[in-house]
Protein backbone atom coordinates (compact mmCIF):
# COMPACT_ATOMS: atom_id res chain seq x y z
CA UNK A 1 0.00 0.00 0.00
CA UNK A 2 0.99 3.65 -1.17
CA UNK A 3 0.99 6.77 1.31
CA UNK A 4 -0.32 9.55 -0.07
CA UNK A 5 0.23 12.77 1.37
CA UNK A 6 -2.87 14.42 0.44
CA UNK A 7 -5.74 11.72 1.51
CA UNK A 8 -8.78 12.03 3.57
CA UNK A 9 -10.67 9.51 5.16
CA UNK A 10 -14.18 10.01 6.12
CA UNK A 11 -15.44 6.96 8.63
CA UNK A 12 -19.20 6.77 9.52
CA UNK A 13 -19.60 4.40 12.48
CA UNK A 14 -23.64 3.70 12.32
CA UNK A 15 -25.60 1.42 13.98
CA UNK A 16 -26.32 -0.73 11.17
CA UNK A 17 -23.25 -0.13 8.96
CA UNK A 18 -19.72 1.04 9.29
CA UNK A 19 -18.65 3.08 6.27
CA UNK A 20 -15.02 4.49 5.48
CA UNK A 21 -14.19 6.82 2.17
CA UNK A 22 -11.24 7.33 1.04
CA UNK A 23 -10.72 10.53 -1.15
CA UNK A 24 -8.47 13.26 -2.54
CA UNK A 25 -8.34 16.85 -3.44
CA UNK A 26 -9.76 17.15 -7.60
CA UNK A 27 -10.28 19.93 -9.35
CA UNK A 28 -12.38 23.23 -9.19
CA UNK A 29 -12.56 22.18 -5.19
CA UNK A 30 -14.15 18.32 -5.88
CA UNK A 31 -13.50 15.32 -4.12
CA UNK A 32 -12.02 12.28 -6.17
CA UNK A 33 -13.01 9.09 -4.45
CA UNK A 34 -10.15 6.42 -4.21
CA UNK A 35 -12.12 3.79 -2.23
CA UNK A 36 -14.73 2.51 0.37
CA UNK A 37 -14.95 0.00 2.68
CA UNK A 38 -17.75 -1.07 4.80
CA UNK A 39 -18.88 -3.60 7.58
CA UNK A 40 -21.74 -4.58 9.21
CA UNK A 41 -21.95 -2.64 12.44
CA UNK A 42 -22.35 -4.84 15.75
CA UNK A 43 -21.47 -2.38 18.88
CA UNK A 44 -24.33 0.41 18.75
CA UNK A 45 -27.59 0.88 19.55
CA UNK A 46 -29.65 4.41 18.44
CA UNK A 47 -25.81 6.06 17.48
CA UNK A 48 -24.44 5.21 21.08
CA UNK A 49 -21.15 2.50 21.60
CA UNK A 50 -22.65 -0.18 23.87
CA UNK A 51 -19.82 -2.89 22.97
CA UNK A 52 -16.09 -1.61 22.65
CA UNK A 53 -14.77 -4.76 20.91
CA UNK A 54 -17.31 -4.77 18.61
CA UNK A 55 -17.33 -1.27 17.41
CA UNK A 56 -13.74 -1.51 16.87
CA UNK A 57 -13.65 -4.81 14.93
CA UNK A 58 -16.36 -3.08 12.19
CA UNK A 59 -14.17 0.18 11.95
CA UNK A 60 -11.04 -2.40 11.28
CA UNK A 61 -13.24 -4.29 8.76
CA UNK A 62 -14.39 -1.31 7.46
CA UNK A 63 -11.17 0.61 6.94
CA UNK A 64 -9.12 -2.15 5.77
CA UNK A 65 -11.57 -2.82 2.97
CA UNK A 66 -10.90 0.72 2.29
CA UNK A 67 -6.54 0.62 2.42
CA UNK A 68 -7.16 -2.79 0.11
CA UNK A 69 -9.39 -1.08 -2.42
CA UNK A 70 -7.78 2.48 -2.48
CA UNK A 71 -4.32 0.91 -2.23
CA UNK A 72 -3.62 3.70 0.99
CA UNK A 73 -2.64 3.51 3.99
CA UNK A 74 -4.73 5.04 6.21
CA UNK A 75 -3.84 6.74 9.72
CA UNK A 76 -6.57 9.46 10.50
CA UNK A 77 -9.92 10.01 9.93
CA UNK A 78 -12.96 12.63 10.44
CA UNK A 79 -15.56 11.12 11.89
CA UNK A 80 -19.31 11.25 12.12
CA UNK A 81 -21.40 11.55 15.13
CA UNK A 82 -24.57 11.41 16.83
CA UNK A 83 -26.95 9.45 19.13
CA UNK A 84 -29.73 11.02 21.28
CA UNK A 85 -27.07 12.09 24.00
CA UNK A 86 -27.01 14.87 20.86
CA UNK A 87 -28.28 18.54 21.51
CA UNK A 88 -29.30 21.32 19.46
CA UNK A 89 -30.04 24.81 20.10
CA UNK A 90 -30.05 28.56 18.94
CA UNK A 91 -28.23 31.02 20.97
CA UNK A 92 -26.92 35.03 20.34
CA UNK A 93 -23.80 36.33 21.06
CA UNK A 94 -23.03 39.70 21.80
CA UNK A 95 -19.88 41.79 21.88
CA UNK A 96 -18.44 45.17 21.73
CA UNK A 97 -16.27 46.65 18.90
CA UNK A 98 -13.14 47.15 20.19
CA UNK A 99 -11.04 49.06 17.81
CA UNK A 100 -10.38 52.49 17.57
CA UNK A 101 -11.53 53.12 14.44
CA UNK A 102 -14.91 51.56 15.54
CA UNK A 103 -13.77 48.61 12.49
CA UNK A 104 -15.28 44.96 12.91
CA UNK A 105 -12.47 42.36 12.92
CA UNK A 106 -12.27 38.72 13.02
CA UNK A 107 -11.17 38.84 16.91
CA UNK A 108 -14.82 41.22 17.12
CA UNK A 109 -16.85 38.40 15.86
CA UNK A 110 -15.35 35.41 17.89
CA UNK A 111 -16.35 37.16 20.97
CA UNK A 112 -19.51 37.18 19.56
CA UNK A 113 -19.14 33.68 19.26
CA UNK A 114 -17.52 32.79 22.59
CA UNK A 115 -20.53 34.74 24.34
CA UNK A 116 -23.04 32.29 22.69
CA UNK A 117 -21.04 29.48 23.30
CA UNK A 118 -21.02 30.46 26.78
CA UNK A 119 -24.38 29.54 27.16
CA UNK A 120 -23.99 25.63 25.93
CA UNK A 121 -20.88 24.93 28.67
CA UNK A 122 -21.47 22.55 30.61
CA UNK A 123 -18.83 20.10 32.46
CA UNK A 124 -20.32 17.48 31.13
CA UNK A 125 -20.72 18.36 27.41
CA UNK A 126 -18.72 19.43 24.42
CA UNK A 127 -19.57 21.75 21.97
CA UNK A 128 -18.98 20.02 18.94
CA UNK A 129 -20.20 22.97 16.47
CA UNK A 130 -20.68 26.58 17.06
CA UNK A 131 -22.37 27.73 13.18
CA UNK A 132 -23.21 31.03 13.17
CA UNK A 133 -26.54 31.67 11.15
CA UNK A 134 -26.83 35.27 10.79
CA UNK A 135 -25.37 38.92 12.34
CA UNK A 136 -26.45 41.85 13.92
CA UNK A 137 -24.45 45.62 13.78
CA UNK A 138 -26.08 48.36 15.93
CA UNK A 139 -29.70 47.24 15.10
CA UNK A 140 -28.79 46.31 11.64
CA UNK A 141 -29.96 42.42 10.59
CA UNK A 142 -29.53 40.22 7.54
CA UNK A 143 -25.44 40.84 7.35
CA UNK A 144 -23.69 37.74 6.43
CA UNK A 145 -20.56 39.15 6.83
CA UNK A 146 -19.77 41.98 9.04
CA UNK A 147 -16.14 42.23 8.77
CA UNK A 148 -15.11 45.70 7.41
CA UNK A 149 -18.42 47.22 8.80
CA UNK A 150 -17.86 50.05 11.43
CA UNK A 151 -20.18 50.19 14.41
CA UNK A 152 -20.12 49.53 17.98
CA UNK A 153 -21.92 46.72 18.94
CA UNK A 154 -22.23 43.02 16.99
CA UNK A 155 -24.68 40.31 17.69
CA UNK A 156 -24.39 36.79 16.10
CA UNK A 157 -26.82 33.86 15.85
CA UNK A 158 -25.75 31.17 16.45
CA UNK A 159 -26.84 27.29 16.13
CA UNK A 160 -25.37 25.10 18.77
CA UNK A 161 -24.59 21.28 18.39
CA UNK A 162 -22.95 19.79 21.58
CA UNK A 163 -22.40 15.76 22.37
CA UNK A 164 -22.28 14.18 25.74
CA UNK A 165 -18.84 13.79 26.27
CA UNK A 166 -18.76 10.83 27.51
CA UNK A 167 -19.94 9.37 23.80
CA UNK A 168 -18.22 11.45 21.99
CA UNK A 169 -14.84 10.38 24.27
CA UNK A 170 -16.19 6.89 23.56
CA UNK A 171 -16.43 7.20 20.05
CA UNK A 172 -12.48 8.48 19.82
CA UNK A 173 -11.35 5.54 21.87
CA UNK A 174 -12.64 3.26 19.78
CA UNK A 175 -11.06 4.60 16.59
CA UNK A 176 -8.04 5.07 18.54
CA UNK A 177 -8.11 1.10 19.66
CA UNK A 178 -8.64 0.16 15.99
CA UNK A 179 -5.45 1.67 15.33
CA UNK A 180 -6.83 5.47 13.91
CA UNK A 181 -6.08 9.36 15.31
CA UNK A 182 -9.38 11.50 14.69
CA UNK A 183 -8.57 14.65 13.24
CA UNK A 184 -12.22 15.90 14.12
CA UNK A 185 -15.47 14.80 14.84
CA UNK A 186 -18.77 16.04 12.61
CA UNK A 187 -22.37 15.68 13.50
CA UNK A 188 -23.97 13.57 10.66
CA UNK A 189 -26.52 15.87 9.07
CA UNK A 190 -23.72 18.40 8.59
CA UNK A 191 -21.62 16.15 6.54
CA UNK A 192 -24.14 14.40 4.61
CA UNK A 193 -25.34 18.52 3.80
CA UNK A 194 -21.93 19.14 2.74
CA UNK A 195 -21.97 15.83 -0.02
CA UNK A 196 -25.81 16.10 -0.89
CA UNK A 197 -26.91 19.50 -0.84
CA UNK A 198 -26.08 22.54 -3.30
CA UNK A 199 -25.19 25.73 -2.90
CA UNK A 200 -28.38 27.08 -4.30
CA UNK A 201 -30.06 24.45 -2.30
CA UNK A 202 -28.72 25.97 1.20
CA UNK A 203 -29.70 29.79 -0.25
CA UNK A 204 -33.00 28.99 -0.92
CA UNK A 205 -33.43 26.66 1.87
CA UNK A 206 -33.87 22.76 2.39
CA UNK A 207 -33.87 20.38 5.00
CA UNK A 208 -31.93 17.57 4.73
CA UNK A 209 -33.40 13.90 6.63
CA UNK A 210 -31.11 11.31 6.97
CA UNK A 211 -32.92 8.21 8.28
CA UNK A 212 -30.52 5.43 9.47
CA UNK A 213 -30.52 2.79 11.16
CA UNK A 214 -30.59 3.41 14.73
CA UNK A 215 -31.35 7.46 14.66
CA UNK A 216 -32.75 9.92 12.50
CA UNK A 217 -30.93 13.12 12.01
CA UNK A 218 -31.83 16.46 9.92
CA UNK A 219 -30.65 19.67 9.55
CA UNK A 220 -32.40 23.00 7.90
CA UNK A 221 -30.33 25.17 5.85
CA UNK A 222 -31.21 28.31 4.53
CA UNK A 223 -29.52 31.78 3.59
CA UNK A 224 -26.20 30.15 3.19
CA UNK A 225 -26.12 28.96 6.89
CA UNK A 226 -27.47 25.94 8.62
CA UNK A 227 -30.40 27.60 11.08
CA UNK A 228 -31.24 24.43 12.77
CA UNK A 229 -30.90 20.70 13.45
CA UNK A 230 -31.53 17.68 15.45
CA UNK A 231 -31.37 14.28 15.97
CA UNK A 232 -34.65 11.59 16.32
CA UNK A 233 -34.36 8.56 18.63
CA UNK A 234 -36.13 6.42 15.44
CA UNK A 235 -34.87 4.93 12.47
CA UNK A 236 -35.16 1.67 10.03
CA UNK A 237 -34.39 -0.43 12.77
CA UNK A 238 -37.41 -0.05 14.44
CA UNK A 239 -39.55 -0.99 11.21
CA UNK A 240 -37.50 -3.83 10.90
CA UNK A 241 -39.20 -4.36 14.63
CA UNK A 242 -42.30 -3.75 14.21
CA UNK A 243 -42.33 -6.18 11.02
CA UNK A 244 -40.38 -8.70 13.50
CA UNK A 245 -42.97 -8.36 15.72
CA UNK A 246 -46.31 -7.90 13.77
CA UNK A 247 -45.69 -11.35 11.32
CA UNK A 248 -43.62 -12.92 13.66
CA UNK A 249 -40.51 -13.57 12.17
CA UNK A 250 -37.01 -13.14 13.41
CA UNK A 251 -35.42 -9.77 13.47
CA UNK A 252 -33.17 -10.47 10.49
CA UNK A 253 -35.39 -12.26 7.95
CA UNK A 254 -37.52 -8.65 9.20
CA UNK A 255 -34.53 -6.69 7.98
CA UNK A 256 -34.52 -8.65 4.54
CA UNK A 257 -38.12 -8.39 3.93
CA UNK A 258 -38.01 -4.60 4.61
CA UNK A 259 -35.09 -4.32 1.99
CA UNK A 260 -36.79 -6.16 -0.42
CA UNK A 261 -41.02 -6.04 -0.51
CA UNK A 262 -40.97 -2.89 1.37
CA UNK A 263 -43.21 -0.29 0.40
CA UNK A 264 -43.38 3.18 1.85
CA UNK A 265 -46.97 4.40 0.70
CA UNK A 266 -49.18 1.47 0.87
CA UNK A 267 -51.43 3.19 -1.82
CA UNK A 268 -49.32 2.41 -4.28
CA UNK A 269 -49.52 -1.65 -3.30
CA UNK A 270 -52.50 -3.72 -5.08
CA UNK A 271 -54.23 -5.10 -2.35
CA UNK A 272 -54.20 -8.84 -3.60
CA UNK A 273 -50.22 -8.57 -3.83
CA UNK A 274 -48.46 -11.41 -1.54
CA UNK A 275 -45.09 -11.92 -1.10
CA UNK A 276 -43.42 -15.15 0.67
CA UNK A 277 -42.15 -15.37 4.15
CA UNK A 278 -39.08 -17.96 3.81
CA UNK A 279 -39.66 -20.48 6.50
CA UNK A 280 -37.31 -21.33 9.15
CA UNK A 281 -36.22 -24.55 11.32
CA UNK A 282 -39.58 -24.58 12.82
CA UNK A 283 -42.07 -23.08 10.03
CA UNK A 284 -42.51 -23.76 6.14
CA UNK A 285 -42.63 -20.66 3.91
CA UNK A 286 -46.10 -18.95 3.64
CA UNK A 287 -47.32 -16.15 2.15
CA UNK A 288 -48.09 -13.15 3.18
CA UNK A 289 -49.82 -9.64 1.98
CA UNK A 290 -47.58 -7.09 0.50
CA UNK A 291 -50.21 -4.19 1.77
CA UNK A 292 -49.91 -5.19 5.40
CA UNK A 293 -45.91 -5.23 5.27
CA UNK A 294 -46.84 -2.04 3.30
CA UNK A 295 -48.97 -0.17 6.39
CA UNK A 296 -46.25 -1.47 8.73
CA UNK A 297 -43.31 0.09 6.91
CA UNK A 298 -45.82 3.24 6.54
CA UNK A 299 -46.85 4.25 10.03
CA UNK A 300 -43.32 4.24 11.32
CA UNK A 301 -41.89 6.06 8.66
CA UNK A 302 -44.60 8.82 8.45
CA UNK A 303 -43.89 8.71 12.40
CA UNK A 304 -40.11 9.39 12.23
CA UNK A 305 -40.90 11.92 9.41
CA UNK A 306 -43.86 13.78 11.01
CA UNK A 307 -41.88 14.02 14.48
CA UNK A 308 -38.69 15.85 12.30
CA UNK A 309 -41.47 18.52 10.93
CA UNK A 310 -42.87 19.40 14.16
CA UNK A 311 -39.73 19.68 15.63
CA UNK A 312 -39.33 22.25 12.41
CA UNK A 313 -41.96 24.23 13.06
CA UNK A 314 -41.19 24.78 16.83
CA UNK A 315 -37.77 26.00 15.82
CA UNK A 316 -39.66 29.30 14.31
CA UNK A 317 -37.51 28.42 11.02
CA UNK A 318 -39.87 26.30 9.20
CA UNK A 319 -41.09 29.09 6.73
CA UNK A 320 -37.55 29.25 5.64
CA UNK A 321 -37.63 26.28 3.36
CA UNK A 322 -37.96 27.39 -0.43
CA UNK A 323 -36.20 24.64 -2.13
CA UNK A 324 -37.92 21.50 -0.55
CA UNK A 325 -36.89 17.82 0.96
CA UNK A 326 -33.67 16.11 0.50
CA UNK A 327 -33.50 12.26 1.87
CA UNK A 328 -30.41 10.49 3.18
CA UNK A 329 -29.63 7.11 4.32
CA UNK A 330 -30.20 3.75 3.43
CA UNK A 331 -33.88 3.98 4.45
CA UNK A 332 -35.03 6.07 1.86
CA UNK A 333 -33.96 3.41 -1.00
CA UNK A 334 -37.60 2.16 -0.57
CA UNK A 335 -39.65 2.82 -2.61
CA UNK A 336 -41.98 5.35 -2.12
CA UNK A 337 -40.12 7.19 0.75
CA UNK A 338 -40.16 10.35 -1.73
CA UNK A 339 -43.85 10.29 -1.96
CA UNK A 340 -44.23 9.68 1.66
CA UNK A 341 -42.12 12.75 2.71
CA UNK A 342 -44.04 14.96 0.13
CA UNK A 343 -47.39 14.31 1.78
CA UNK A 344 -45.69 14.65 5.57
CA UNK A 345 -44.33 17.82 4.28
CA UNK A 346 -47.53 19.31 2.43
CA UNK A 347 -46.20 18.89 -1.30
CA UNK A 348 -43.31 20.37 -0.32
CA UNK A 349 -40.96 19.61 -3.47
CA UNK A 350 -38.77 16.14 -2.13
CA UNK A 351 -35.37 14.20 -3.83
CA UNK A 352 -33.62 11.52 -2.51
CA UNK A 353 -29.57 12.95 -1.69
CA UNK A 354 -26.71 11.31 -3.55
CA UNK A 355 -23.50 12.60 -3.28
CA UNK A 356 -22.80 15.38 -5.84
CA UNK A 357 -19.54 16.50 -8.02
CA UNK A 358 -17.70 13.47 -7.09
CA UNK A 359 -14.64 12.43 -9.43
CA UNK A 360 -13.44 9.02 -9.67
CA UNK A 361 -14.60 6.17 -8.51
CA UNK A 362 -18.30 8.09 -7.83
CA UNK A 363 -20.25 4.68 -8.96
CA UNK A 364 -19.12 3.71 -5.75
CA UNK A 365 -21.06 5.80 -4.02
CA UNK A 366 -23.63 6.79 -5.43
CA UNK A 367 -26.26 6.14 -2.90
CA UNK A 368 -28.05 7.99 -0.41
CA UNK A 369 -26.62 5.87 1.97
CA UNK A 370 -23.01 7.16 1.47
CA UNK A 371 -23.90 10.80 1.86
CA UNK A 372 -22.71 10.91 5.41
CA UNK A 373 -19.36 9.54 4.93
CA UNK A 374 -18.15 11.28 1.49
CA UNK A 375 -19.47 14.63 3.19
CA UNK A 376 -16.94 13.66 5.72
CA UNK A 377 -14.26 13.33 3.62
CA UNK A 378 -15.39 16.46 1.79
CA UNK A 379 -15.29 18.12 5.01
CA UNK A 380 -11.82 16.92 5.94
CA UNK A 381 -10.55 18.29 2.38
CA UNK A 382 -11.84 21.53 3.63
CA UNK A 383 -10.42 20.90 6.58
CA UNK A 384 -6.78 20.49 5.55
CA UNK A 385 -7.12 22.57 2.84
CA UNK A 386 -7.68 25.87 5.19
CA UNK A 387 -6.66 24.10 8.38
CA UNK A 388 -10.17 25.46 9.27
CA UNK A 389 -14.39 24.63 8.78
CA UNK A 390 -15.91 27.75 7.81
CA UNK A 391 -19.10 27.22 9.54
CA UNK A 392 -19.79 24.24 7.56
CA UNK A 393 -22.42 25.41 5.38
CA UNK A 394 -20.47 27.65 3.54
CA UNK A 395 -20.10 30.59 5.76
CA UNK A 396 -16.61 31.96 5.24
CA UNK A 397 -16.52 33.80 9.02
CA UNK A 398 -16.67 30.77 11.95
CA UNK A 399 -13.31 28.97 12.84
CA UNK A 400 -14.38 25.31 14.47
CA UNK A 401 -10.91 24.08 15.77
CA UNK A 402 -10.22 20.44 15.64
CA UNK A 403 -11.61 17.64 17.52
CA UNK A 404 -8.52 16.88 19.32
CA UNK A 405 -7.80 20.78 20.71
CA UNK A 406 -11.14 21.67 21.09
CA UNK A 407 -11.33 18.30 23.45
CA UNK A 408 -8.38 19.23 25.28
CA UNK A 409 -9.61 22.67 25.78
CA UNK A 410 -12.45 21.44 27.67
CA UNK A 411 -10.63 18.84 30.01
CA UNK A 412 -8.69 21.99 30.70
CA UNK A 413 -11.64 23.65 31.51
CA UNK A 414 -13.31 21.10 33.37
CA UNK A 415 -9.49 20.81 35.63
CA UNK A 416 -9.97 24.51 36.64
CA UNK A 417 -13.31 23.96 37.20
CA UNK A 418 -12.54 21.27 40.28
CA UNK A 419 -9.42 23.68 41.08
CA UNK A 420 -7.04 21.44 39.87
Amino acid sequence: MRWRRNIVVGLDVGTTKTCAVVAEPAEEGRARVLGVGTAPSRGLRRGEIVDVEETVASIVDAVEEAERVSDTEIHSVFAGITGDHIQTRNARGVAPIETDSNEITQADIDRAIESAQALARSIDREILHAVPAGYVVDGVSDIRDPRGLCGRRIEVLVHLVTGALLSAQNLVKCINKAGFEVEDVVFQPIAASQAALTNTDKEVGVILIDIGGGTSDFALYSDGALQFSGVLGLGGDDISRDISRILRIPPSKAEEIKIKHGHAMPSHVKEDEIFTLPGTLDTKPRDESARLLADIVEARFREILQIAKEAIERSDCGHLVGSGIVLTGGMCMLKGSRDLARSVFNNMSTRVGRPLEIVGNAEQIDSPMYATAVGLAEYGLEFRESNEIIGHAGNALHVVQGFAKRMWTSVKQRLKIAGL
